[in-house]
Parts: structure tokens; C-alpha cells; sequence
């Protein structure tokens, strides 16, 4: 590997790293400060994909059992932030899916991890803007260009 492309890699590396580290500070504060456990917020994203989903597919999407996946969904009921009805195909499985203030805790926690961005990008000058632009932009192409999948989706 040439050393320009070593440098290069490095540097996508510490960006990645600051970036992780920025949202997920950020996001970390969002749910404490929404009386929140991450089991509980990876169940709100889980559900906020797949738009309806049973106890069941909460549980074996967090890698816990139904009993404790059927708690989670009880606390979250309470919380208002999710609802339970009858699938109409089989009363006897119940569908989950988010209420309006569960939609808003879900993009809310987006908005927590991008918050910063604003913030850098008011850092930069017009003329590094422009800059930074062009970058990101061939950055994404290529990332596109090379497809392949990601969480599950293509």
C-alpha cells in the first residue's frame, strides 16, 4: 500500500473515531437524560425499523429472552412510548409498535448525535467549507460505488 493511501487510512480512522466518540457521548447523555437504559433505547430503534414487531423479535433482536423482553415492553408502555395490540391475523400475538412520543425520543436521540456537526461545521471558514464539501461528497460516492451490504440492508 502506497504511503498516501497508508496516510489516508489513518486519517479516516482517527475521523471515525472522533465521530464515534462525539455521537455517542452525545447520545449517551440523550437517553440518561431521558430516564432511559440502552437495552430499552436499542428496542425503541429496533422497533422505529421495523415499524411493527412482537415481543419475540425485540428479544431475539437484543440477544434477550422473552421474559425479559416482555418486561421491557411493559416499562415502555407505562412510559408511553410504545403500544400493544392484537396482530389481526392472530389475536393471540400481540404487535409493538412506537407512539408519537416514541417516534419523538427515537429522532431525538438522532439529533443528539449529530448535534456537534453544527457546531463543526460553524468552525469552518467559507472557503473550508466548500473544501470539506467536495471531500465528503467523493467520500459518499465511493462508499456507494462499492455497495455491498450494511446492517442487513444493501
Amino acid at each position: 500500500m502506497p504511503e498516501t493511501t497508508d496516510a489516508l487510512t489513518q486519517t479516516l480512522q482517527e475521523w471515525v473515531e472522533l465521530f464515534m466518540h462525539h455521537s455517542m457521548y452525545r447520545f449517551f447523555l440523550f437517553i440518561k437524560e431521558n430516564d432511559l437504559s440502552m437495552s430499552q433505547m436499542g428496542a425503541l430503534m429496533s422497533i422505529h425499523r421495523s415499524g411493527v414487531c412482537s415481543v419475540s423479535d425485540i428479544g431475539d433482536e437484543l440477544g434477550i429472552t422473552s421474559a425479559a423482553a416482555s418486561q421491557m415492553v411493559e416499562r415502555l408502555v407505562r412510559q408511553g412510548l410504545i403500544e400493544r395490540t392484537e396482530n389481526p391475523g392472530d389475536r393471540r400475538v400481540k404487535q409493538i409498535m412506537l407512539t408519537d412520543k416514541g417516534h419523538q425520543v427515537v429522532q431525538g436521540s438522532f439529533q443528539a448525535c449529530h448535534a456537534w456537526l453544527g457546531e463543526l461545521v460553524a468552525s469552518f471558514t467559507p472557503a473550508e467549507r466548500e473544501q470539506a464539501h467536495a471531500a465528503l461528497r467523493l467520500l459518499l460516492k465511493k462508499t456507494m460505488e462499492l455497495g455491498g451490504e450494511v446492517d442487513g440492508r444493501q
